[in-house]
């Protein structure tokens, strides 16, 4: 079988008229703006089947059948996935590339067994008595069935009857446990994944159920758990609604980002399309990247509260790096994006929209009602609070106007600043603000770095570091490398990156700066997140153990982190604060 570019099948959906395409098989009529019809695939003859142009999508109120305009021509005609874009993108025009022929895709089981997974939960939703718990709780949010079952929610009992029913469906138990959806306890028992919760689907680009969301209804921890990586799903590759939202980021030319599912879901069903939110993780350079592919400006929507705004402020940093503008809205205190657009509906949540500033307007806004910039060591902590997104910023236009705004805030010079920042003061600032090419590896700074700038300077401190930690702890490829070669004594043998990474470290050095306190800091750090990993490790396996193992499990959490907390006392703003691997 040749394989069909992504990219291309994408520019084929985007250029299919769906209502016109649908239209030759149904009688289509406009309400509102949808098109109904009788459903061309149950034979019914009431207009329960709906075209949605907005969100390039079809869904029937009867038999649930949904999907795009490939799916259509999947379900009506009976053909396969890529003679169905061949056919589209033969009536809008677009010629197809083809690939070299590589025979079927691999990963094709997986998708099939989640794809069977996301029915069957959201039969569970619709039907099963079980199922009622998460129809009270929709309805609690002042959600109706007939508005998220077209989304794809879904809801999964309590017991076996999830393996039950993918058993006779014919889905092997290794396929289900390759794609997330199966965990085997440590006797060797399969149980489901998710178990009492109601289930967000969460879609590739090419709009395919890759992974599911899980909301817990009831008693039990974690509140959310995500499906883990598989082949088929990547975490932080992934947005939240991506795959519709895309569409009406690029004609609204902005994105909307919020934290989570239900933030997603009530802005969507206020007419707000163009919103997407991260998977229960902060904000990764590769979503960045995927929000920047669609959109030129962002829109943080996040919570008012400390967590919200660190959250932010990472966020926009991330999107700083890949060139995207970043605004910052402010919700009223104790709001989030749901309850906010319960209360006062889309054009309550335009206005606070269109009072967005820029994300480093509103960290200096935050520092001044803090009374920061009213003392001389207020100002100098308001600047190194600052300084991170001055230097995300990869736009030459933008960093100069952060770095004029920043000096006048904080009553210092601009070119002092310029020198704070890394800019070579006097030079000119377009020809120092460009990124580094692949060869001059940027050096995150960490407890990591830290360690490797007192083993560059030798005995004493090399014996210690070396004592201290071992290579598998440096989670940087290129420090790991360096550590290794610094303690093996064989530089010589670094390749490319990792040598230019030695020598800006050894050019770097200490900078004045006192051995034994970095030391200390960095050990510390280091031993912190050896028991945060610990942590995350029993909430992994916390939800698939018995209430009686959950207890001893919860217990030891509770161990680990007292320890955590007595070796780093700040350990909760620091593990918000510390971000992507080795940053």
């Amino acid at each position: 079988m040749s394989l069909i570019p992504d990219d291309v099948i994408e520019q084929v959906r985007e250029a299919a008229d769906i209502v016109g395409i649908i239209g030759e098989h149904v009688e289509l009529k406009r309400t509102g703006s949808d098109y109904r019809a009788p459903c061309p695939f149950h034979g019914g003859t009431h207009r329960n089947f709906a075209v949605i142009p907005r969100k390039g999508m079809f869904y029937c109120f009867v038999c649930h059948a949904a999907g795009d305009v490939f799916t259509f021509f999947m379900k009506k005609v009976g053909m396969d996935y890529p003679t169905a874009v061949r056919e589209v993108a033969r009536r809008v025009g677009i010629t197809i590339p083809e690939r070299a022929p590589t025979g079927p895709d691999p990963r094709e089981p997986l998708y099939s067994a989640v794809a069977a997974a996301a029915d069957w939960f959201a039969r569970q939703l619709r039907e099963s008595p079980e199922g009622q718990i998460a129809r009270d709780y929709l309805a609690s949010r002042h959600l109706t069935l007939e508005t998220v079952l077209p989304l794809g929610l879904g809801f999964a009992p309590r017991g076996k009857a999830f393996v039950d029913a993918m058993k006779g469906l014919g889905v092997r138990d290794e396929v289900l446990l390759e794609a997330g959806l199966l965990v085997k306890r440590e006797d060797g028992t399969l149980v489901p994944r998710f178990r009492g919760r109601l289930l967000f689907p969460i879609h590739d680009l090419r709009a395919r159920v890759v992974a599911f969301g899980g909301r817990i209804l009831g008693e039990g921890e974690p509140k959310y758990l995500n499906s883990p990586d598989s082949t088929v799903f990547h975490k932080g590759k992934l947005l939240y609604n991506l795959h519709v939202a895309k569409h009406a980021m690029r004609k609204a030319e902005r994105a909307i980002l919020v934290e989570g599912y239900f933030d997603v879901l009530r802005l969507s069903l206020a007419g707000i399309e163009e919103v997407v939110a991260p998977l229960g993780t902060g904000l990764t350079p590769e979503q960045a990247q995927l929000v920047k592919r669609h959109a030129p400006q962002v829109t943080l929507l996040y919570d008012s509260d400390e967590p919200g705004l660190r959250a932010t402020f990472r966020a926009g940093d991330e999107l700083l790096r890949e060139g995207v503008r970043v605004n910052v809205a402010t919700l009223p205190p104790g709001e989030d994006p749901d309850t906010l657009v319960q209360q006062r509906g889309a054009t309550g949540l335009e206005e606070i929209l269109k009072d967005a500033v820029d994300v480093l307007e509103r960290k200096i806004q935050i520092l001044d009602r803090k009374a920061f910039f009213t003392t001389l060591p207020g100002r100098r902590r308001a600047l190194d609070r600052l300084l991170p997104t001055i230097r995300a910023a990869q736009d030459p236009i933008t960093r100069e106007l952060y770095m004029s705004r920043a000096a006048e805030a904080a009553g210092v010079r601009k070119d002092v600043l310029e020198r704070e920042v890394g800019t070579g003061g006097g030079e000119k600032t377009s020809t120092v603000l460009r990124r580094p090419p692949p060869s001059s590896p940027v050096l995150p700074a960490s407890a990591e770095k830290a360690l490797l700038l007192l083993m560059l300077e030798g005995e004493p401190w090399k014996g210690r570091v070396t004592e201290a930690v071992d290579a598998e702890e440096f989670e940087f490829p290129a420090y790991r490398a360096v550590f290794e070669a610094a303690a093996d004594d064989t530089a010589l043998a670094l390749d490319e990156v990792s040598a230019r990474t030695y020598e800006q470290l050894k050019a770097e050095g200490l900078g004045g700066r006192d051995p034994n306190d970095m030391y200390e800091t960095a050990v510390n750090w280091l031993e912190a997140r050896r028991l945060e990993r610990e942590l995350e490790r029993l909430d992994d396996q916390l939800p698939f153990e018995t209430p009686e193992r959950q207890a001893s499990l919860i217990a030891e959490k509770r161990r680990v982190f007292d320890e955590l907390r007595k070796r780093y006392p700040r350990y909760k703003i620091a593990a918000r604060r510390r971000g992507a691997r080795g940053t």
